[in-house]
């Protein structure tokens, strides 16, 4: 059933939920300057992830050049961005 806004347009009900806000991602870039073990132990600081798991993505942006580390609102991936660079390592926030 449509309503009648009190300008006489009518839209239609939705029970669809909107998520309001785009998902941001920090990307990490490779270097050559940073040890594997330096890089790990940032990115765990940074993500509060396992040893396995920063590893894992320490290795793709090895072999790849870049990897995902995290996904989330802005200012998380602010936060996590910055912690990341605390050591000059090259990350970028996308949408």
């Amino acid at each position: 059933m449509n309503e009648e806004s009190p300008h006489g347009i009518s839209e239609p009900e939705s029970d669809e939920e909107v998520t309001v806000g785009l998902p941001y991602k920090v990307i990490l870039f490779n270097d050559d300057w940073h040890s594997f073990d330096d890089v790990i132990n940032q990115i765990i600081k940074a993500v509060k992830c396992s040893y396995e798991e920063a590893r894992s993505y320490a290795f793709e942006a090895h072999v790849k050049g870049k990897t995902q580390v995290f996904n989330g609102e802005l200012n998380e991936c602010l936060k996590v961005s910055s912690v990341l660079e605390e050591i000059a390592l090259h990350t970028q926030i996308i949408s």
